[in-house]
């Protein structure tokens, strides 16, 4: 055989390997984006070889894969704080303000925990940021932590920029200790206004303020608060109690009373949840 046949016969076989070379990688294109059959491919040549040099062609499919992103959830912006939960039969809530406290706040967890039961922390930043480990002890136990502004200023007299900024960074330092980003918020002093709920939905958060305060904050008494919390009790009640901000040794000796009282009464004290948009 001459050696212009030669070179003709392995110039044709280049060819058609090129062709079903072709041909499967636009089988596999259809088969992962679904556009359909798979389309004709040209003759061999520099136009043909052209596409499949392209990254962007070949990178194409992968865009296929992943799991769907879920849709955001919104959250709405209210007009005044949420006061009371709901619930099946005779549900409580009860709420521990200011903290965390290392003088008061491991009592009242080691409390909860004697009694299997949940309860909401709002929690200022600059005490989470020194007792991290408190947080974290929340989180394994099941409470809800919340976001109680990072130093309990009156938010009615910050800018809008100071309280996003007093929320932001309570925010921030809660999903480092606790795990996950606040989805309550609650104005210290209950002094609330329109920056707050707006702000505060901004950052996913629902405004939750109370229907009974102990008045623990006061130092009332420890008999006192625990009549407060008796008297107060009816279902749905979001109750209000302090860990932090001051003495509140009457406060851990009141929960140790009234909580098995509620418990006895057949209350059921456990935490709300979310209903998003």
């Amino acid at each position: 055989m001459k050696k212009d046949q030669l070179l003709t016969r392995r110039r044709l076989l280049i060819a058609g390997t090129g062709a079903v070379g072709a041909a499967a990688t636009a089988g596999v294109l259809t088969a992962v984006t679904g556009d359909g059959p798979a389309r004709s491919v040209p003759a061999p040549g520099p136009q043909a070889r052209s596409p499949l040099g392209s990254s962007a062609y070949r990178l194409q499919p992968l865009t296929g894969y992943g799991p769907p992103q879920a849709a955001p959830r919104r959250t709405l912006v209210r007009r005044e704080p949420l006061l009371r939960v709901s619930g099946r039969g005779r549900t409580m809530v009860l709420t521990f303000d200011d903290g965390p406290d290392p003088r008061y706040t491991p009592d009242i967890l080691d409390t909860l925990a004697d009694y299997d039961v949940r309860a909401m922390f709002f929690v200022c930043g600059e005490m989470a940021a020194d007792s991290k480990e408190l947080l974290a002890r929340m989180a394994d136990e099941g409470h809800v932590v919340g976001n109680h502004t990072w130093s309990h200023p009156l938010l009615t007299r910050l800018t809008r920029r100071q309280i996003r900024s007093q929320m932001e960074r309570t925010c921030d330092i809660i999903e480092e200790a606790y795990g996950e980003r606040p989805e309550w918020f609650r104005a210290p002093y209950g002094a609330w206004n329109r920056a707050a709920f707006q702000l505060g939905a901004e950052l996913g958060m629902e405004p939750l303020a109370w229907t009974l305060d102990t008045l623990d904050w006061t130092t009332p008494g420890t008999r006192s608060i625990v009549n407060r919390v008796a008297s107060g009790a009816a279902p749905g009640v979001v109750v209000l109690a302090h860990d932090a901000g001051g003495d509140r040794s009457q406060s851990v000796r009141a929960l140790r009373r009234y909580l098995p009282e509620l418990l006895d009464s057949g209350y059921h004290v456990t935490v709300p949840r979310r209903h998003y948009a």
